[in-house]
């Protein structure tokens, strides 16, 4: 629940044991009581007969942080079970080199000093993030701040690499104060008292500002310039309406930056601030999102990458004369840039439903691409993975709701289908590798992935359909997809499931108390079952967003409208059956959320799964409870929709 500022990852959402954890509110054991199955083969296009446990070890290479230089490239990826740290050369000329093997790592960037790489780990998902600083070899590192009780951002390097910014709750545990390291002297030094939703998201060049991006909402935020001489505050402009700015880019000489905002407008487009005249004018506007901008060569190429229909664009711009540049062929999928500090190299970190995540380079000076990167698929074709198709059908009050269909080849009226709800709401589903989807494609299902009102990728005003007391509509948008499925004998209405992740676990909570003929079983993912206690117990960083997004859980009449909206006052109707999965360490929606949902089912009579891992938080990490989960939940759904 809830949108980071962070770049995306989070949210591949399963969990699952049987140790209660110490909070919770519930007296029931909270048994696993669904056996692991010894086999589920299928046949997949020519490869060997892999079963879901295979599809889960596919590997991805993911967030890609540059060398200074261009020449090596630090990512993460979990082939020891957890994300830890590689380095590998962009040329391909050295093998990639494991330099992590702690806790799973979470964030990671090469120091713009190229003295090593800053990274953080927490505690099995607690998000509560300790520093360090490695060497690129591996063989130099230290503990910059050790993991505590309080919730820390990452926010920038200075130009040299030798300060870097960024946000803590360490001061009362609630609000964020900013922060700046010296790294060659060791020392922390507190520059400006914040408060819930303040982050540091870039240094100017001259190091004498950050800017302070202050959250409002899951989709909008406010911008300040941080004076580090006298610590002052001045906001850069004062939007009308919600915004969002973000994706800083610097002009070498300081006087300006380029960034992705909405202002005044429903898409996000390229627009330039001027510090000396404090002007906004965009340069670029497109009638999708552009999601992503990036500043190279000595300030004369602007690239920008656009979302159009869940795929990215990459598209260039000459900044000296306004003209449009080739871009170089990727591979077709979802991308996201970053280049050497010179523009020498851009690397791409490139998914698709037949590409789980891996680097590739280009020289701006060639035309080719090169594969940096090549993960083990773990014996699958992969080009015999489904490619979605784009859905679109109007709900009851004529709103045009969006969605990606993975049909098997032999689809038909009587195919079993899942509708698969997104985590955010303030997310979009995107043509991504998923295990769990291709598995069950494979089998015979069909996954409607549904980008239900208040998703994001179109536009502004889709995206805030559902805040505040609209909230409710969403729930109707599921109703309306079993119908549009249905109606055009893309299903069975009889053999139609939901299941979903943090929101998408509330949604599909929501949608089995309270359209309980509707759906033939349900999966939810670490989900809110009583939005009263899930807003009261959520971590610093989704309160920040929280009042804007959903309402003041303080206001009366909002805590009588959360009630209403909450999937545990409607739990003695639910009649099918569901599987629930959760993180004990989730600092976003608690555990005990699942907890009352299967303590209620149960006391109720009804048929709940419920498995709970001590060692997870908010999203999947390690491999083995991946497999634990993923395994049992597509057994959940073969043995109620067949």
């Amino acid at each position: 629940m809830g949108k980071s500022m962070q770049c995306l990852i989070i949210l591949l959402l399963i969990f699952g044991c049987n140790e209660k954890h110490p909070n919770s509110e519930s007296s029931s054991p909270f048994e696993n009581d669904i056996p692991i199955p010894v086999s589920n083969k299928i046949s997949l296009a020519g490869s060997l007969e892999p079963d879901i446990i295979r599809c889960l070890k596919v590997q991805e290479a993911i967030s890609p942080s540059l060398s200074p230089d261009g020449t090596m490239v630090a990512y993460r990826t979990r082939l020891t079970g957890e994300y830890q740290i590689w380095v590998t050369s962009t040329d391909r000329l050295s093998a990639p080199k494991q330099i992590t093997f702690g806790n799973s790592v979470t964030f990671h960037k090469w120091s713009p000093g190229n003295s090593g790489i800053l990274y953080g780990t927490d505690k099995e998902g607690n998000e509560k993030e300790g520093f360090y600083f490695i060497s690129s070899d591996g063989l130099k590192e230290k503990v910059l701040l050790p993991a505590s009780d309080a919730y820390r951002f990452f926010g920038d390097f200075n130009k040299d690499g030798s300060l870097f910014a960024y946000a803590t709750t360490e001061r009362n545990g609630v609000d964020f104060d900013i922060h700046v390291y010296d790294l060659k002297n060791g020392t922390d030094k507190k520059v400006y008292v914040g408060k819930l939703g303040y982050y540091p998201i870039s240094f100017s060049p001259d190091g004498q500002h950050i800017i302070i991006s202050e959250q409002m909402g899951e989709d909008a935020n406010n911008l300040y310039l941080l004076n580090l001489s006298d610590s002052s505050l001045s906001q850069i402009n004062k939007p009308n309406d919600y915004s969002y700015f973000g994706d800083i880019q610097w002009k070498t000489d300081g006087s300006a930056f380029f960034m992705c905002t909405n202002l005044d407008e429903d898409f996000t487009g390229i627009a330039l601030y001027t510090l000396e005249n404090k002007t906004l004018e965009y340069q670029l506007k497109k009638d999708h999102d552009i999601e992503q901008v990036l500043l190279t060569d000595n300030d004369s190429m602007l690239h920008w990458v656009s979302n159009e229909e869940g795929y990215s664009k990459h598209g260039i711009i000459d900044v000296t004369n306004g003209n449009e540049v080739t871009s170089p062929a990727w591979p077709k999928g979802t991308l996201y840039l970053t280049a050497s500090t010179g523009g020498e190299k851009i690397m791409a970190y490139i998914n698709s439903p037949n590409i789980p995540g891996d680097l590739w380079s280009w020289v701006p000076s060639s035309k080719e691409v090169v594969q940096v990167t090549m993960s083990n698929h773990a014996g699958l074709n992969l080009n015999s993975m489904v490619l979605p198709k784009a859905h679109s059908f109007s709900a009851r009050d004529g709103l045009t709701i969006h969605g990606l269909l993975y049909s098997p080849q032999n689809i038909s009226p009587s195919t079993p289908i899942i509708i698969k709800v997104h985590g955010g709401p303030t997310s979009q589903a995107r043509p991504r590798f998923d295990a769990l989807s291709q598995y069950l494609v494979a089998k015979g299902f069909a996954v409607f992935d549904l980008n239900f009102r208040g998703s994001t990728g179109y536009g502004k005003t889709y995206a805030r359909e559902n805040n505040l007391r609209k909230r409710e509509n969403e729930l109707y948008d599921l109703e309306d997809a079993v119908k549009y499925l249905t109606e055009s004998n893309i299903g069975n209405p009889k053999k139609i499931a939901i299941m979903g992740g943090s929101y998408g676990g509330y949604l599909t909570m929501a949608a089995i108390t309270r359209l309980p003929e509707v759906f033939a079983c349900g999966v939810a993912f670490v989900g809110v079952s009583n939005w009263v206690t899930a807003l009261e117990g959520a971590s610093p960083e989704l309160k920040a967003g929280d009042r804007l997004e959903y309402g003041d859980i303080d206001n009366p009449e909002d805590r009588v409208f959360f009630e209403s909206i909450s999937p545990i006052k409607y739990i003695d109707q639910v009649q099918a059956p569901v599987m629930v999965l959760h993180g004990a360490n989730d600092p976003r929606d608690p555990v005990t959320e699942s907890d009352r949902f299967v303590e209620g089912i149960r006391k109720n009579g009804g048929e709940v799964a419920y498995l709970r891992f001590p060692d997870e938080g908010h999203g999947i990490r390690k491999m083995n409870n991946r497999i634990t989960a993923y395994v049992r939940v597509a057994e959940f759904l073969e043995r109620n929709l067949n």
